[in-house]
């Protein structure tokens, strides 16, 4: 089968740059994949909706003997997240810290050191930063409390002109270093996780259904082959959290028109799922991995730090299941077979790019491509089945090859 017409729907993270840089990237990645493989690629200008909650382009991508034509959405959150980021420095500080003490004690974050301990370091990686900065503040109230008592001011002025300079201190530092160490934008990550999990964030929600009511108008109405929700990142919930009110909307939405596929890249469901208050969404999940005319793809990267490697989104949330479960089909990702070794050592330990790497495009033809995921012949699910065919269908010169495409290997569902 080859797909003639493909509609993306692109569903971000909690990443408040949005929609001109995210443009800008893929332009940018969508070129160089087209002279990777070979391909004339043109891409239109964005346009809005009218409520500015997202915005769409076409892409024409042409091979030797295959042409395709993508409808790309991309869902718009970054008015929501700049919201969140004006919030005083005190106020993200202690909301974020009181919802760290209760992962803690609360065994969430033991669950993630059991199910990844990358990303539980990395989720508590903010909380060394601010212990650090209270420590270098603290050292700065110390001094001046020191200094004025040598000078002989009252103990008690001491102690408050102290305090002072060390919120005063903690603050600036705060501040000063966050273009290095996205501390405060990690903390307003993770009180906006908490407050969605816990139904606290009615402007998102709002938001979503919107977004499931496109999603069901585009598969009642769309001449597309198929229609591929893609979910980065914290998207990976979000989009989740579309699809499965879409198939509230509209219970047969796979099952009429375009094949509908979920594809979730360097996702952190648990982030959300192991919250106890979080029953809903595990209900979303069970009720995906058992609908048959949904294709969920799940991919995976041990390198990514931001994403749960190995993890299985069901079983890994004490999901049962039984024999009828059929998703996710998940897809472990090497990223040192995908991007070129000199290329890889610039930017392996700078955790934000490693994560984009999966929307980004390759330096080496491989199974594993955005931008073929996007923009090439053959179906998602087709390509994750047969990576040896997919591979072949944009590189004329690997039609007659016996070897199979390195690095795309599925792992087999509980039982099968």
């Amino acid at each position: 089968m080859r797909v003639h017409h493909r509609h993306v729907i692109y569903v971000q993270g909690y990443d408040p740059r949005g929609l001109a840089q995210y443009y800008r990237m893929f332009r940018t990645e969508l070129r160089k994949a087209a002279q990777l493989y070979d391909l004339r690629a043109t891409i239109d200008r964005p346009t809005g909706s009218e409520d500015g909650s997202m915005a769409s382009w076409a892409i024409e991508t042409r091979g030797a003997d295959w042409q395709t034509r993508t409808s790309y959405d991309f869902l718009r959150w970054e008015d929501l997240i700049k919201q969140d980021l004006t919030a005083p420095v005190w106020r993200t500080v202690l909301q974020a810290l009181a919802i760290y003490c209760r992962l803690i004690f609360g065994g969430i974050i033991a669950r993630f050191w059991r199910a990844h301990w990358r990303f539980a370091t990395f989720i508590s990686y903010p909380y060394f930063v601010l212990l650090n900065e209270v420590i270098w503040s603290a050292l700065a109230a110390w001094g001046t409390a020191a200094v004025l008592a040598h000078f002989g001011a009252p103990a008690t002025i001491a102690a408050i002109i102290a305090a002072a300079v060390f919120l005063a201190a903690l603050s600036m530092l705060l501040k000063t270093t966050e273009k290095r160490t996205y501390a405060l934008y990690l903390m307003s990550d993770t009180i906006f996780t908490w407050q969605f999990a816990h139904r606290q964030r009615p402007d998102w929600d709002r938001r979503i259904e919107r977004f499931a009511r496109h999603l069901v108008e585009i598969a009642r109405t769309s001449d597309a082959d198929e229609i591929v929700v893609v979910g980065h990142s914290s998207g990976s919930f979000l989009g989740i959290e579309i699809l499965a009110r879409a198939l509230e909307m509209d219970a047969d939405l796979g099952r009429h028109g375009p094949r509908v596929v979920l594809l979730t890249l360097g996702g952190n469901l648990p982030i959300v799922g192991f919250l106890p208050v979080s029953a809903p969404f595990r209900e979303h999940l069970r009720r995906l991995s058992l609908e048959p005319s949904i294709d969920w793809i799940d991919c995976q990267s041990r390198k990514d730090v931001m994403n749960f490697h190995p993890f299985d989104p069901i079983a890994g949330h004490g999901i049962e299941t039984g024999a009828g479960r059929r998703n996710p089909t998940i897809v472990p990702v090497r990223f040192r077979d995908i991007v070129d070794p000199a290329h890889y050592n610039r930017f392996r330990w700078q955790f934000f790019r490693v994560h984009f790497q999966f929307v980004m495009a390759n330096d080496r033809p491989h199974a594993y491509d955005f931008f073929m995921i996007v923009c090439g012949p053959l179906p998602l699910r087709q390509r994750v089945d047969d990576p040896t065919a997919a591979l072949a269908a944009v590189m004329a010169e690997r039609q007659n090859t016996a070897q199979p495409a390195a690095g795309l290997e599925q792992q087999p569902l509980p039982g099968s």
